[in-house]
This record gives structure tokens, sequence and C-alpha cells, in this order.
């Protein structure tokens, strides 16, 4: 009697245990960080070239290397979380992207120095400034390309999870309702009270204001078009030219009500609307 077929679906329930726990984000750091410092380390002198004839694993700078690397994936990762609940989370683009990269670079340099400078002493070294000045440059290399492989797949699932499968509740009283972005044509407000409209026409009544979801919401899908509606990219039918350099915009969504049948935007937010929608 042939146990493969158990073994195998054994081995494959395991598997599918180990990535969908919490711990596999860890695992895969540490398996970049030792690749990392593998490649780094066997490249860093001759004699550590595998193909030489007087090769030595350099178990050393292996080692400090990788005590280094979870120093700066420790940093990066409390930094990756601020951003992630103060901007990612809504919004991500290149602009915070980069302001992510420079202040994890910033927070390395802060440790990298006095650190260098305790283990001159303790070792009994000399910290001499331009060999100190060429590590941290060297480290600050190294550094980016490492939290550029550790999160450029954690920036693009945010990025589409912004754009696309994000999702906002709607309190509404004792309802409480939660609608997907691509499934919202509008927020408007009538009588001191907020609507969100879905594109089939549905309305919900809304606990939020207007300046509360302009804050909240993902700027590259929704614009505050005036001081009564906020409008979805998508949900755009249709852009008129009028009077005075002014825009008239139709919606998709057929709800029958005054304040979202015609929306006008001013001559003055005409050109940030142009550019919002193209």
């Amino acid at each position: 009697m042939s146990t493969t077929g158990p073994t195998k679906n054994t081995v494959k329930t395991l598997w599918h245990t180990v990535i969908s726990s919490a711990a596999w984000p860890w695992f895969q750091k540490v398996l970049v960080f030792t690749i990392f410092s593998l490649v780094v380390n066997h490249l860093a002198s001759q004699e550590s070239f595998p193909d030489g004839g007087s090769y030595r694993f350099p178990l050393e700078g292996f080692i400090s290397s990788i005590a280094l690397c979870i120093l700066i994936g420790i940093i990066a990762e409390f930094n990756f979380k601020f951003y992630k609940k103060k901007h990612f989370d809504k919004k991500v683009e290149m602009v915070t992207i980069v302001w992510f990269m420079a202040s994890t670079l910033g927070y390395i340099t802060l440790m990298y120095i006095p650190v260098n400078i305790i283990l001159n002493i303790v070792t009994g070294g000399q910290t001499e400034l331009y060999y100190l000045v060429i590590g941290l440059l060297i480290t600050l290399l190294l550094s980016f390309i490492m939290i550029s492989l550790l999160y450029a797949q954690d920036l693009y699932n945010l990025y589409q999870l912004s754009i696309k499968d994000a999702e906002i509740t709607i309190e509404s009283g004792a309802k409480t309702t939660k609608l997907t972005y691509e499934n919202i044509a509008c927020f408007y407000s009538e009588n001191k009270i907020v609507y969100a409209v879905q594109n089939d026409g549905k309305t919900i009544t809304s606990d939020f204001t207007l300046n509360a979801l302009e804050e909240r919401l993902n700027d590259q899908l929704f614009l505050r078009a005036n001081r009564q509606i906020i409008i979805h990219k998508d949900a755009v039918d249709q852009i008129e030219k009028i009077e005075n350099g002014k825009l008239r915009v139709r919606l998709k969504a057929a709800v029958k009500n005054d304040a979202i049948a015609e929306i006008n935007i001013s001559r003055y937010k005409r050109k940030a609307f142009m550019d919002w929608f193209s």
C-alpha cells in the first residue's frame, strides 16, 4: 500500500500553514538577510570568491552583517508600520515612498555612527572620519537595495488595495454599511446630512462630514468638486464646458436629485479637476 499520496498531502498542508502564518513575512525577511549577507561578503574580498584558490568562508563578516541586517530590518519595519498607518493605508504615491525611504536611511545613519564609534572603542580601534564616511555610504547603499527588495511587494499590494479593493464603513444611526471604493459614485451634502451614492443609484445616509471624508478617502480616486459633493473618478460620465470658464459634470449614477444631477466646477478649480481626471 503506497503512502506517497498522504505524505504529499501532509507536506502540502504544512507548507500552506507556514506561508499563511504571521511568521511567514519574517521568514521571508530573514531569508533575504541571509542571501544578501552571503552575496555581499563573498564579493567583499578576493579570498572570499568561491572560485578562488584560497577560498575561505567569511564567517566573521557573515555573522556581523546578519546582525546589522536584522538591526536595519527592525528600523525599516517600525518606520514602514508608521507610514502604513499614517499614509500608505490611504494612498501610495511616489512622494510618500521617497519620504519613507529617506527617513529610514536617516534613522540608519543615526544608528550607524554611534554604534561604529562604540565598537571601535570596545575593540581598541581608532575611529577615522574617512573610513566612517565610506562605511556609512556603503551601508546606506546596501540598505537602500535591501529595503527595496523587502517592501516592494508590500507597497504594490497596498497600492492595489488603495485603488481597487479599499472600502469605507458608513455609519448611519444604528446601521453600519461597508462600501468598496469602486461601488461608490459620490458623497453629497444636503441640509447638513451627508449621503453616499452607490453606482446603482442607491443612497445611504452617513454620519460623516464631507471634510472628514475628504481627509479619509484616496484623492487619486475621489475629488471634492465643490462644497456640496465629492465624486469618484470612474463615476464621471460627461464633462461640459460652460460659461465663465466653468465645467459641468454629469455622473453615470441615475439619481434624481438636483444636488448631483449637474455638478458645477468653478473656473478656479477647473485645472485641478482636469489634472485629477486625466
